[in-house]
């Protein structure tokens, strides 16, 4: 992953001093409008920064949910793109200028790749609904033009680069079904649901009664007098309340709300709540990745032990909360590989766009 610049500022390396960034910028008023009183959503966008190599600053600056979607403004896509080594070129320019039919084009070439040219004309623009449009297609129509063709091109030859995000241009254009979450069910038909459903297993049984001989007539009249007898047995099972009353199963819950800190081979250690648990766990983290004395490759078994033990707490933990802890865990493991490769004399510049590598 390359980012577009160094990295002079201050990162969040651990879960806490994600989480403690995230609710001092909030608070600031030097954040857009929309990460303002949102610590959650600072975090979550600085998370998809780190993703895709947009420093925490410029992640909160060109990253933004609109209709319910992350993306990534035209510019900053454009600004990833072009900082990626597999990024030959990328060349914009329209064509038809000066009639009613002006036709954004960009060609994106990826090394190594054929280039992928997509063009965006105003009748495109009618089709879709966005031409004349109440907003940036009626102030800046050209502008609007150049972004949805730069978005589809960018989006078709470098998906890896972008991870699945659109351009915020493009989000704000989205039908108001989805605004509104008012969606048309389109599904085909299943032609299954055609045919005449069966009948119903008591129809079945009344037409084989009916095709009896008469005189087993009787017979049905004895078997209703057993089935009684049958209803005044099974009243007999009354202890159902009292099984209701001996299920203490209201002691799993207070098991699963625990947060116990598991350190291989010793005592598991009660923390109380989940930030402290977090907040301890990253702690042995930490310990166990800066461990001088042992081998890198030592240390990496020693966090894969420690995030096996915990695996049961981790999976209990909110989905953001996990998503950052996840990250940390791969951050020390790709720090200990690198200090690893250097030690066996296999530096980084060797493996850069090699692909991914199989962890020691």
């Amino acid at each position: 992953m390359t980012a577009l610049t160094t990295h002079r500022g201050f990162t969040p390396q651990t879960l806490t001093e994600a989480m403690e960034f995230s609710e001092r910028l909030a608070k600031s008023q030097m954040v857009p409008r929309n990460y303002q009183n949102k610590p959650e959503d600072v975090l979550v966008a600085v998370q998809w920064g780190l993703e895709i190599g947009l420093a925490p600053m410029q992640a909160l600056q060109n990253i933004s949910v609109i209709n319910g979607k992350p993306s990534v403004y035209g510019d900053a896509a454009l600004a990833l793109v072009q900082a990626s080594p597999v990024c030959e070129d990328v060349q914009e320019y329209f064509e038809n200028e000066g009639t009613t039919n002006p036709v954004a084009v960009c060609v994106a070439i990826r090394k190594g790749r054929k280039p992928v040219t997509v063009k965006f004309s105003v009748e495109d623009a009618r089709r879709a609904g966005l031409w004349g449009k109440q907003g940036p297609w009626t102030q800046y129509p050209k502008r609007m033009l150049q972004m949805r063709a730069r978005g589809f091109a960018l989006r078709d030859a470098f998906p890896d680069v972008l991870k699945g995000l659109i351009t915020s241009e493009e989000a704000q254009d989205y039908p108001q079904a989805e605004k509104t979450g008012q969606f048309k069910d389109i599904t085909p038909a299943n032609p299954l649901e055609t045919i005449a459903p069966p009948k119903p297993i008591e129809e079945i049984y009344e037409v084989v009664e009916e095709e009896r001989p008469k005189d087993a007539e009787p017979i049905e009249a004895e078997t209703v007098e057993v089935h009684v007898e049958a209803e005044v047995v099974s009243d007999k099972p009354d202890p159902l309340p009292d099984q209701d009353d001996q299920t203490p199963k209201t002691e799993a819950p207070a098991v699963d709300s625990s947060w116990m800190l598991y350190i291989p081979n010793k005592e598991p250690v009660e923390q109380g709540t989940l930030d402290k648990w977090l907040v301890e766990y990253n702690k042995l983290a930490d310990q166990v990745a800066h461990a001088g004395r042992a081998a890198p490759r030592t240390r990496m078994t020693k966090l894969r032990e420690l995030r096996e033990a915990n695996e049961p707490v981790i999976n209990r933990i909110p989905t953001m909360a996990r998503v950052v802890l996840t990250q940390g865990y791969q951050t020390r493991l790709k720090h200990l590989g690198a200090i690893m490769r250097e030690e066996e004399g296999t530096p980084d510049s060797v493996r850069a766009d090699n692909g991914p590598q199989r962890q020691a």
